[in-house]
């Protein structure tokens, strides 16, 4: 992941720029976690936290006027779908009709934690809150009466959720302890697209 930095004209021109939006904080921690548990080196890419899907306007419009403007990719959740589209195609990014995933944006199911719960199952999971020391806390939430009729699953989202410090990190923990061929689909073809040179 790079910020700012000098880089030699030759080099810059032998290797494009890239950049990769997230909705927020958790998303781009559980992409560098996935990055570091493949041991794939990401300090070329710019991870860029848009703190909300409604700045990705904004965003894209100002990476897409530079003079040399980076190749730029993202993840977003699915109830963003629509609006992601929409956007892609304003800014020139996609034609009408085309998917998000042609340009190098890819959909959670839900979001990344629905995506992260789904493929680790919820004893690994547990595993991952008692390691932080919150499982504890989590079977005092599973107790609260809007609870009680909830899938552990869904119990698990909302629970990541609830705080926002368990927010930022809940993914990250989760794919640090997933057996790598269980890791969520969208992550994997952001992070193989952010390395692959066209």
């Amino acid at each position: 992941m790079s910020t700012t930095q000098a880089v030699p004209r030759d080099i810059a021109r032998a290797v494009p720029r890239t950049v990769v939006l997230f909705e927020g904080r958790s998303d781009s921690l559980a992409f560098i976690a996935l990055a570091r548990r493949r041991d794939l080196g990401i300090d070329a890419l710019e991870l860029v936290d848009l703190d909300g899907i409604t700045n990705l306007r904004k965003a894209l419009t100002a990476l897409r006027a530079e003079s040399d403007a980076p190749r730029i990719l993202g993840l977003y959740d699915a109830a963003e779908g629509d609006y992601v589209a929409k956007i892609l195609v304003d800014v020139g990014v996609i034609a009408d009709g085309a998917s998000p995933s042609d340009a190098g944006f890819y959909g959670c199911e839900r979001d990344l934690e629905d995506e992260v719960i789904a493929a680790a199952g919820p004893e690994l999971v547990l595993d991952t809150l008692a390691a932080r020391g919150e499982l504890a806390r989590f079977q005092v939430f599973q107790g609260q009466p809007a609870q009680r009729e909830r899938t552990i699953d869904e119990q698990l989202h909302r629970f990541a959720g609830t705080a926002a410090g368990r927010k930022a990190r809940f993914s990250a923990d989760v794919i640090d302890a997933l057996p790598l061929e269980r890791m969520p689909r969208p992550l994997v073809d952001l992070l193989d697209a952010a390395l692959r040179r066209s």
